[in-house]
């Protein structure tokens, strides 16, 4: 007798199964890491994700391996037309389908087969940047396709907080309504706990997860070398670029400038001591600018010498030092840019030389002003103005110049003053207010940011000055604790650095408390002798413990007592 025949069990893959799986065939990895993982499958159950990964742990193949996945278009917000070349690339060699750009780099024929591709569903990724989503026909053509997956990536940008902040990304979450809340995935390398929280507010993100790796590069070691003399400083300088160049083992590297005119001296004596070496800044010819990255990728440099303009999208595994000729602005833009360095696992040498007086010049640089007569004419215009206005027009009517005109704008938008629509228009929120207030808000918001960004540029000096444990003091900045020395940086081979004094009461790592001007705000960092809090509406402070202790100047902040949203 023929025995039954019991149908086969249909077992079907898991999300993770399928994620490993085309990652494999189509792009060729065969192990991804498990926080590439997880935010992977977030998205892939329709959640919005923010992932802070550090340079060079794969943060692209988080929306390049969902995307084949789900239905639709996934368009990418990229900030740079060179990262855009990059990732386009980087598709391009992969069984991936196509992936296009529209950027104002195109030619004509160019720009109308991408958006022919779009149209026809044949591109699976679009890149665009920020500005070219500030354009109502880009946004009506892209709102007649089914965006599925938002991407921002270098997220950063779109805080106030943020080392690189780009006006254009604060009306990111406006076309993400626009087009219909896709589900959104946010991508960074460097974002302290503030910036994370302004990515989150300014994009709309709804009940998101986040994917946080650690900060931590052991590979890399950390010294400052101090000067009071700025030609003392210069010569040091070059002097440590001719010996690590010198060596083959560490031959390549980064030295980051404060202006045009020191990336062109430093990069002049180095080429006169026989070092291959160019300098980079944004006052350079675009075609000149990527011929320098092309070379340095290429090894037919060793060194580039460089502004803050070099950084996103360089992806070169074997950069041994990075050198900073000046102290930069904020410790966010230092951790991405020492990030170049060791990618491929190997040691790293990083080295700041810091001389106080330059603290000054940062301030300087990224001083600004409101610009109230422009504020006062904007304010002006959309109050006497009963409908939304295309901000075209807008700008029509108005006697400023395109950078001061979205300068104020951004500023009375942040003041609640103003508001863009879903279709992208521009409107005075409250038809009582008169412009003047408006004005005058609007002000204090920049005055706010102005705190923030001379916070930041303090707690540059708190690194530059500490005699603890480098690494400590950065991950702190971060949100991260690491409770010994690390080991490797130049406090820790001095002796200087010490364990963190232990847990003593309310005073540790992580705990709320409030202060009674500064308000509400985390404590970051506990040293021997001081404690660095981040206050909720001033930044970063460094206070010292015994006077903070004496005069009882902090106070536990229990939940029960929430902080206000900044």
């Amino acid at each position: 007798m023929q025995g039954l025949r019991v149908p086969a069990t249909v077992v079907q893959p898991t999300t993770r199964e399928q994620l490993r799986r085309v990652a494999a065939e189509t792009f060729g990895w065969s192990q991804l890491r498990a926080e590439q993982l997880t935010a992977m499958e977030h998205v892939m159950a329709g959640h919005d994700v923010l992932v802070v990964l550090p340079t060079g742990a794969g943060k692209s193949a988080i929306y390049q391996v969902p995307a084949l996945l789900v239905e639709g278009l996934t368009l990418v917000v990229s900030p740079l037309i060179a990262l855009q070349h990059d990732q386009l690339e980087g598709i391009e060699d992969t069984r991936a389908p196509q992936a296009v750009a529209v950027n104002s780099a195109q030619r004509r024929g160019e720009h109308q087969q991408a958006w022919q591709a779009i149209r026809h569903g044949q591109a699976q990724y679009a890149f665009l940047a920020p500005e070219q989503l500030a354009k109502d026909d880009v946004l009506n053509a892209l709102a007649d396709q089914h965006v599925s997956l938002f991407v921002v990536d270098e997220a950063h940008c779109v805080s106030a907080w943020g080392h690189d902040f780009r006006p254009d990304y604060l009306r990111l979450g406006r076309v993400i309504e626009r087009l219909g809340q896709p589900r959104v995935l946010a991508l960074t390398a460097t974002a302290a706990p503030p910036v994370r929280r302004d990515i989150v507010a300014r994009l709309g993100l709804r009940e998101h997860y986040e994917v946080i790796a650690s900060f931590d590069r052991p590979n890399l070691h950390l010294a400052v070398e101090r000067f009071t003399d700025d030609t003392d400083k210069r010569h040091a300088v070059i002097a440590r670029i001719r010996t690590l160049t010198a060596d083959p083992a560490t031959r390549r590297g980064l030295v980051y400038a404060a202006s045009r005119k020191q990336t062109e001296f430093y990069a002049g004596e180095l080429a006169q001591c026989g070092v291959r070496v160019a300098a980079y800044h944004a006052g350079m010819a675009a075609a000149d600018r990527e011929r320098v990255h092309q070379q340095f990728l290429a090894d037919e440099l060793d060194v580039v010498v460089a502004t803050s303009a070099f950084g996103m999208g360089i992806d070169k595994p074997d950069v041994r030092f990075v050198t900073h000729a000046s102290v930069p602005e904020s410790v966010d833009s230092y951790y991405q840019q020492i990030g170049r360095a060791g990618r491929d696992g190997h040691d790293a040498e990083i080295t700041l030389f810091y001389r106080p007086e330059d603290l000054a010049l940062q301030t300087f640089l990224t001083a600004s002003t409101a610009p109230q007569e422009t504020l006062g004419e904007v304010a002006q215009v959309l109050g006497d103005h009963p409908e939304p206005m295309r901000p075209a027009d807008l700008k029509d009517q108005l006697s400023a110049s395109a950078a001061q005109c979205s300068r104020a704008l951004n500023l009375l938008e942040q003041a609640g003053a103003v508001d863009t629509t879903s279709e992208g228009h521009l409107q005075y929120v409250d038809p009582d207010l008169p412009p003047d207030q408006a004005v005058h808000r609007a002000v204090d918001a920049a005055q706010i940011h102005q705190r923030l960004i001379r916070s930041r540029i303090e707690m540059m000096r708190g690194y530059a000055e500490t005699t603890g444990c480098r690494r400590q003091y950065l991950l702190g900045y971060f949100g991260e604790h690491l409770g010994r020395p690390c080991g490797n940086c130049d406090t820790c081979a001095a002796g200087t650095a010490q364990e963190q004094p232990a847990a003593d009461g309310e005073f540790t790592w992580g705990s709320r408390v409030r202060h009674a001007e500064w308000g509400h705000g985390v404590i970051m960092s506990i040293e021997q002798d001081r404690l660095t809090v981040l206050f909720d509406d001033v930044g970063y402070k460094t206070l010292s413990l015994p006077t903070v202790q004496k005069h009882n100047l902090l106070v536990a902040d229990h939940p029960s007592e929430p902080a206000p949203d900044r």
